[in-house]
């Protein structure tokens, strides 16, 4: 049994989400026996990804707080643009990062930290097109594939996703 074995890790979703996003992380965590699990505005609700692949959703944001999670993960596409909005969202992407537990956003999820007001003074990257966003809200930018401060894990692209998880993965083991 793995070292990880028992460890919970939420990932959010939403219509628009990114694929690779979601699935790899979901799929490459319960490969070393973690339990991961979506959470969402609804409970059992199928949300669209950009591309029109379905994620059925596992927990509602309700009832989940940082105390449920070891990890949170949050993907791009343009979800982030809809749980910015959610304060329920936004209270739980603060509550991880201020708790230290380690907190990946990738692509357009830092959307999400934005709003959490958790950037200021961190090291982040994402992706290009909302660079700006990162550093109107106090972060540090840097072009990189996985970019690591303190428990907070951002990357750009799917194509950084190996990067992506073996930084999480890091994080969990510390």
């Amino acid at each position: 049994m793995s070292e990880m074995a028992g460890k919970k890790i939420g990932i959010l979703v939403e219509f628009n989400y990114e694929d690779l996003e979601i699935w790899y992380p979901l799929l490459r965590f319960r490969e070393d026996g973690m339990e991961t699990f979506t959470v969402g505005p609804e409970k059992d609700k199928v949300y669209q990804s950009k591309k029109g692949y379905p994620c059925k959703c596992d927990r509602s944001i309700e009832t989940i707080t940082d105390k449920d999670l070891d990890a949170l993960i949050i993907p791009g596409g343009f979800a982030p643009d809809y749980w910015r909005r959610d304060k329920r969202f936004v209270d739980l992407a603060a509550n991880m990062v201020r708790s230290g537990k380690p907190v990946g956003s990738i692509c357009h999820g830092p959307w999400l930290l934005c709003s959490a007001n958790v950037l200021k003074d961190k090291k982040v990257t994402c992706f290009h097109s909302i660079k700006d966003d990162v550093i109107n809200a106090g972060g540090l930018y840097e072009d990189a594939p996985v970019v690591v401060d303190g428990n907070l894990i951002t990357s750009r692209v799917p194509n950084d996703l190996p990067q992506f998880c073996k930084a999480i993965l890091a994080q969990l083991k510390a």
